[in-house]
């Protein structure tokens, strides 16, 4: 089972800017299974990372406990059912009812000693926590699962899990430490000529250097990345780096160049049905025309983001869709459709239990109601 990453990458490096997730970016490796925990991966030695939480050794105890082979098998695929359910809840961005899969199977799998499969549902669990902005768990989860791929000597999964707790790290902005994993899951994909794994290293590099602001540097780097990319045949990954250099390009301020890496990311992720590193194109993509004053192309790349999502029955991406909206009228000084879509936004926010995003939003409202007056 081929191992991925989660996040996505960078529009001002926010939790969507990962390819880790993750991405996204954890997956159960199986082609088309991209989490989005979102569009980024690193090593030197392991002494250079925040101490680990999980001992491998430990691990390994647990989970080689004796078990009655008359119900391994029954266990076992409750346990399966329980992380594909855990899959469905997180594509559909129910992130509490994934956690809840993901623990229920967590028992099982420690139970009946199944070391792969609990290395897999640590990954999703991560991706879960991450996605409610509970890094520090998701921190704790991907060290689990960075444990179990020493332990058992399987570098592609360290590469991966390296990478992805560079994502967290970026998130806390611990941008030394996440240059310091990823550049150790980097030695690793050379020790062991992992194209795939270089590739990814190359690009989450490429944040991290975004991160520290120098963009002519990140996009040498996500241009190298690319090279990967391509010769691995993996489109999935050039579209998350062609995500990556957009923002760097915008950043820059070379807008003909990010409109173009994002077109190009968008397309690819179109034809490989990735509906996350699509959206976050779009994302991209209407900021750069917006900023140039092609507001009516940014209007339809909204439209086609909010379709996206509709059909996906995502609320959280409904609800960034229903913001996007909101500002992008705020923008043209057409208020009463702002107030329209930024009221609908917080409906979502409420739905989804999110105090945090209704309490932004309503104050948003409260600031846009007085430029009214």
């Amino acid at each position: 089972m081929q191992q991925r990453h989660f996040f996505p990458s960078a529009h001002t490096l926010n939790s969507r800017s990962y390819e880790f997730w993750l991405l996204k970016g954890i997956t159960t490796g199986r082609r088309g299974d991209h989490f989005p925990f979102f569009s980024f991966f690193f090593l030197l030695l392991t002494f250079l990372l925040t101490p680990i939480v999980a001992n491998a050794s430990d691990i390994t105890q647990q989970l080689h406990r004796p078990v009655n082979s008359s119900s391994w098998q029954y266990d076992r695929d409750e346990a399966d059912s329980l992380l594909r359910i855990g899959e469905q809840q997180y594509r559909s961005g129910n992130a509490a009812k994934t956690i809840d899969s993901c623990l229920q199977a967590l028992e099982i799998y420690h139970s009946i000693g199944d070391v792969r499969a609990t290395g897999l549902t640590y990954e999703l669990l991560a991706k879960a926590y991450i996605q409610q902005e509970r890094y520090k768990e998701g921190e704790d989860a991907l060290r689990r699962r960075l444990a179990i791929a020493r332990d058992s000597k399987d570098f592609q999964a360290q590469i991966f899990a390296l990478n992805n707790i560079a994502a967290i790290l970026l998130q806390k902005e611990e941008t030394v430490a996440a240059g310091k994993a990823v550049q150790e899951a980097l030695t690793i994909a050379q020790g062991v000529n992992n194209i795939e794994g270089q590739g990814l290293s190359l690009s989450n590099l490429g944040l991290v250097t975004a991160r520290l602001g120098d963009y002519n540097k990140a996009i040498k780097l996500y241009e190298t990345a690319l090279s990967y990319r391509r010769q691995k045949n993996d489109p999935i990954g050039e579209a998350n780096t062609l995500n990556n250099l957009g923002d760097a390009y915008l950043a820059a301020g070379n807008y003909p160049d990010t409109i173009g890496a994002y077109g190009l990311a968008m397309r690819l992720a179109r034809l490989n049905g990735d509906r996350n590193i699509q959206l976050r194109a779009i994302d991209g993509l209407v900021k750069a025309h917006t900023s140039v004053g092609r507001n009516e192309r940014a209007f339809e790349l909204l439209q086609e983001r909010l379709v996206i999502a509709q059909e996906l029955q995502n609320l959280p991406e409904q609800l960034k869709s229903f913001e996007s909206y909101a500002a992008f009228y705020e923008r043209l000084g057409n208020y009463a459709t702002a107030k329209n879509f930024y009221e609908r936004a917080i409906a979502i926010a409420n739905t989804l239990e999110d105090t945090k995003r209704e309490l932004v939003l309503k104050d948003r409202l409260t600031k846009l109601q007085k430029k009214r007056n």
